[in-house]
């Protein structure tokens, strides 16, 4: 097993043309098999695909199979000690006839999607790339790099435009009183109705088996309408910011605009 340590992977703008990460490029194009490992999260590489993320901000497959009834929990424990990797347990269930194919292929796209989004977020270490035969291209579906690296530049892009202050992203978070509140749909309530000045986001995905970047969406939208905000003197995790465009709006400006609004 070789080990080939890398720089940070810079974030890239796609409509430029450049890649996310010239690393994940280039191994996609030799078509390696390993495991590249981040700081905040790894991604599992076969024949250069994408075939299995994990990240500890993203809920992951066990969660998402088991918090709404899809799969039994104690079937996916049982799965899970009996193999090394999560893919491998959910492939045993579908042996089995324990789970429908379209929901396994669906959960497992959408935790790939999930956890990848956090494993690419930029990184103050340097990164490692595993090869290993391990991963291989089984009966659940694999994502081309370029696909990982062009949702995750989409959702980065959706974020910031939601609220571009990425603060709530990973502090704890704490209600806010708004004047006039908006209303709310009932996956935000859900949200709020966690928000206890110590969960984070990826905390209440958690709790409510979701996934974490839809977490993050309630989270921005619910900042932005004045609901919630960051504890005060929390200190968040670092987290992956959009880059500004040329004419990024000041936040402070933003804020300061809301709470006019709010006072009307």
């Amino acid at each position: 097993m070789t080990v080939t340590h890398i720089p940070p992977l810079p974030v890239r703008d796609k409509a430029a043309g450049r890649a996310l990460s010239p690393m994940l490029t280039r191994l996609a194009e030799e078509r390696a098999t390993g495991v590249l490992v981040r700081e905040h999260g790894v991604l599992h590489l076969a024949e250069g695909r994408v075939v299995h993320a994990e990240s500890p901000c993203s809920p992951g497959l066990g969660v998402l199979l088991t918090a709404h009834g899809t799969l039994a929990t104690a079937a996916w424990q049982q799965a899970a000690t009996r193999t090394t990797s999560p893919p491998r347990a959910a492939e045993l269930l579908l042996e089995s006839g324990m789970l429908p194919v379209g929901a396994l292929e669906l959960c497992h796209l959408d935790a790939l999607y999930d956890a990848g989004y956090f494993a690419l977020a930029p990184s103050s270490t340097p990164g490692r790339f595993r090869y290993d035969h391990t991963p291989r291209l089984g009966p659940l579906p694999s994502v081309p790099v370029v696909a990982l690296e062009r949702e995750t530049l989409r959702r980065r892009l959706l974020l910031h435009r939601l609220w571009p202050d990425p603060a709530a992203d990973s502090a704890p978070l704490i209600r806010a009183d708004p004047v006039a509140p908006t209303p709310l749909t009932p996956r935000q309530r859900a949200v709020l109705d966690r928000v206890d000045g110590v969960r984070t986001a990826t905390g209440i995905a958690l709790d409510l088996g979701r996934q974490a970047f839809h977490t993050l969406v309630d989270v921005r939208r619910l900042a932005a309408a004045g609901r919630l905000a960051p504890a005060p003197g929390a200190v968040p995790d670092p987290v992956p910011p959009y880059p500004p465009p040329v004419a990024d709006p000041d936040i402070a400006l933003l804020k300061r605009l809301r709470d006019a609004l709010e006072a009307l």
